[in-house]
């Protein structure tokens, strides 16, 4: 279910890396959790953010959530899409829906993210 060539975060952020660029989106739990998607806050192209600050938000039916970022970098392109069909999150959050891609200024720090399996079995640790 989660592409085993991309890297979580425990707050349900995926990072998808190409060379020194990331493309990041939620995870298909985390779509899952929130419920129906209705909108979607990206940051500015040109915003610097550090790993685990705030890259803007989701809001569903339930409740608005923070994405944050799993690794230190440039925002280079947002996806656009989203902003007038902020639903194809729920239909492909590891593929089209993907949120903002960033040039990573601390590629090293993907290492410490979880692997698809680690992070398949800390969904499953959070729903026991």
């Amino acid at each position: 279910m989660y592409p085993k060539n991309y890297r979580y975060t425990k707050e349900h952020e995926w990072v998808s890396a190409d060379g020194d660029t990331g493309t990041i989106g939620i995870t298909f739990h985390a779509q899952k959790e929130l419920g129906d998607i209705v909108y979607v806050d990206l940051p500015k192209v040109g915003a610097t953010v550090a790993k685990g600050d705030t890259l803007g938000s989701v809001e569903s039916v339930k409740a608005v959530s923070d994405i944050y970022a799993p690794v230190s970098g440039e925002v280079i392109e947002v996806n656009e899409t989203l902003a007038n069909a902020p639903e194809r999150i729920n239909e492909d959050p590891h593929g089209e829906a993907w949120l903002v891609k960033m040039r990573l200024t601390q590629p090293d720090e993907l290492d410490a993210l979880l692997d698809a399996g680690a992070y398949q079995e800390h969904v499953e640790a959070e729903g026991e």
